[in-house]
């Protein structure tokens, strides 16, 4: 026989879900509900995997001497994900701009010397 809590834990939990939404919600949205909180500890934990795999990865770099820059990289990004992002952005697009340059001028160069030699 079924357990005749069950129904009324059920009910409670729907009510408080009401509650706290401001009204009754229909089943679609129930289940797009359940959908978007399935998804989001998906994401959540995927992120604290990666985020395990990262501090190791730091922990190593920091024992081994040769690492300790890419150790302390690591380590800023743990602590300020975003932040290391927009400066790893900069320094590769200022990187870009200056690579770009540096072959321009070196290319000017061999050619005036060349034309000053023939």
């Amino acid at each position: 026989m079924s357990d005749p809590a069950v129904p009324s834990r059920q009910l409670e939990h729907d009510l408080e879900r009401a509650l706290q939404q401001g009204r009754w919600l229909s089943d679609e949205e129930q289940q797009a509900l359940a959908e978007q909180q399935r998804l989001l500890t998906v994401a959540q934990e995927q992120q604290q995997r990666q985020h395990r795999k990262l501090a190791i990865l730091a922990a190593v770099c920091v024992l081994i001497p040769p690492l300790w820059p890419l150790g302390l990289g690591l380590t800023l990004y743990l602590l300020f994900p975003r932040t290391t992002r927009r400066l790893g952005r900069v320094a590769g697009i200022t990187a870009l701009v200056i690579g770009t340059l540096v072959a321009a001028l070196i290319t000017a160069v061999v050619v005036a010397v060349l034309m000053a030699l023939f």
